[in-house]
């Protein structure tokens, strides 16, 4: 057994793998065993693909920059070949898909060896794991507590050692939020940066994009050089990034013009120890050299969160109406998980006009803050509210779930739009959330870098967020954050 596999990153598996002092293959299995040993505590992979990793292994793997890395794919978005995409729901469990996502193709020839999926809320919706379909998420740090999401699944999975790189997608925080939660490093990369096809057009409107979460800056720079750039037909492309990604992340930001707000965007209550990390990290900023002024992109937080609601509950009707057409019967309550379900409920009650109505004003939301950009190089915020939660805080009532399967039986998305439930659940979930969706509507990079941990020892992200299609300015300041203050050592107590 390959004893000291947790104690490298991807890109140092690929080298050693590279300069032969260790094969793929013990690699792969030592990957395997992390997973069996630590996956019954935290549920974080639901679909083990063990042994289609060991036919890839086998059968010889490309020489790419992660020859021979495990890697873990979130059951969401990105479709690989054969192998079912859940979506955290109970009928898409088994269905099984046809033809690899071009992300998967870019993942599979950079070396990288998927052994599973892990596990999302039902359609990536919450940010917390806990779908009905496969069980809850549980935090490395804190097993009582939620592995944020939507990418729960990959950011326990990361934090645990199971893999030093697994994927995630992020619509309106679910890099970002696991990342901050599981105390590793997420960067949401710019809308149009990676391929979303050829089997999506574009996820949730352009506001979700897919990348990873790792436990180094340099993997995370190192895995957008082998992805990033347009597909066929993207709605967003991008101009071709000059230089690379890992080098971005090995140089100096030089002296940057950080912009800092810790006041709710989108809630409006922040733990002391949030503030706490906050204020500590502000310091290392200025200690760094860098100029640090209080500062935040004008948002109008009653509006933005209504019009961010009816974009998503478009989204979930949509999907809900989908699956029910893909599996020819009726849209039953007890098909979805209440929460999905509910926000799917809604974007019946809402009108074609209620949609464009949302989108021409989160439009105009974008360009006002993408105008602040324009006097700072980046803005630092905290990621969460508050500490992990408890798992099930977040989740509608029992009451509220008797509600809405009653709602869902009698066709009432305008009553509950009248008794404002979905709207009391989002302010709820905004309250836990409050700095990331702003930046899936505006589509500029940010990450959440695990540079604090509670007096208790739960990880605290900050976000920082850079101007439309930089990430070379956050990966460059991300490296410099790790080196000052390193985290990849950390090992939650498991």
């Amino acid at each position: 057994m390959f004893k000291e596999y947790v104690d490298h990153d991807g890109l140092a598996l690929a080298d050693l793998i590279r300069r032969g002092e260790v094969t793929a293959k013990e690699v792969l299995e030592a990957a395997i065993a992390r997973i069996e040993a630590f996956n019954p505590q935290l549920n974080a992979v639901i679909r083990p693909l063990f042994d289609r990793a060991r036919q890839r292994v086998a059968a010889g793997l490309p020489d790419g920059p992660f020859c021979g890395v495990p890697f873990l794919v979130k059951d969401l978005l990105a479709q690989i070949d054969g192998v079912p995409t859940g979506n955290g729901n109970r009928l898409w469990a088994t269905r099984v898909k046809e033809g690899d996502s071009e992300l998967v193709t870019r993942w599979e020839r950079a070396g990288l060896v998927i052994a599973g999926r892990t596990n999302t809320p039902e359609f990536g919706l919450t940010p917390y794991t806990e779908p009905c379909a496969n069980g809850s998420t549980r935090n490395p740090w804190d097993l009582g507590r939620t592995s944020g999401g939507s990418s729960g699944g990959s950011g326990a999975a990361v934090a645990s050692g199971m893999v030093p790189i697994a994927s995630g997608g992020d619509g309106g925080g679910s890099i970002r939020i696991p990342a901050s939660a599981c105390g590793v490093f997420g960067m949401k990369p710019t809308r149009g940066r990676t391929p979303a096809g050829p089997f999506i057009g574009e996820a949730w409107s352009g506001f979700a994009v897919e990348h990873v979460l790792t436990r180094t800056v340099r993997d995370s720079a190192a895995v957008l050089d082998v992805t990033h750039g347009a597909d066929r037909g993207s709605p967003h492309p991008l101009p071709v990034h000059a230089g690379t990604f890992l080098e971005a992340s090995q140089r100096s930001p030089g002296r940057l013009k950080i912009a800092v707000s810790r006041e709710p965007m989108l809630g409006k209550a922040v733990a002391p120890e949030v503030i706490s990390a906050f204020d500590d990290t502000v310091k290392l900023l200025a200690d760094l050299g860098h100029e640090v002024i209080e500062a935040a992109p004008p948002v109008e937080r009653e509006a933005f969160s209504m019009a961010f609601l009816t974009a998503l509950a478009g989204e979930l009707r949509a999907d809900i109406e989908f699956t029910a057409k893909t599996f020819g019967v009726r849209i039953r309550p007890g098909d979805y998980d209440a929460s999905s379900f509910g926000m799917g409920l809604l974007g019946e009650g809402f009108t074609a006009g209620d949609l464009i109505a949302a989108h021409r004003y989160l439009g105009l939301a974008a360009r006002s803050v993408l105008g602040f950009f324009e006097d700072v190089d980046v803005l630092m915020t905290p990621v969460l509210s508050t500490l992990p939660v408890k798992i099930g805080a977040l989740q509608p009532s029992a009451l509220e779930k008797k509600l809405l399967t009653v709602l869902g039986y009698i066709g009432g998305g305008r009553l509950l739009k009248k008794l404002g439930i979905a709207e009391q659940l989002a302010a709820q979930t905004f309250e836990f959330i409050s700095w990331t969706p702003i930046f899936n509507v505006t589509g500029q990079p940010a990450m959440s870098v695990p540079i604090s941990w509670s007096p208790e020892g739960l990880p605290i992200g900050m976000q920082f967020v850079g101007r439309f299609a930089d990430e070379d300015t956050l990966f460059s300041l991300a490296g410099q954050l790790e080196a000052a203050k390193p985290w990849k050592d950390r090992r939650p107590p498991l």
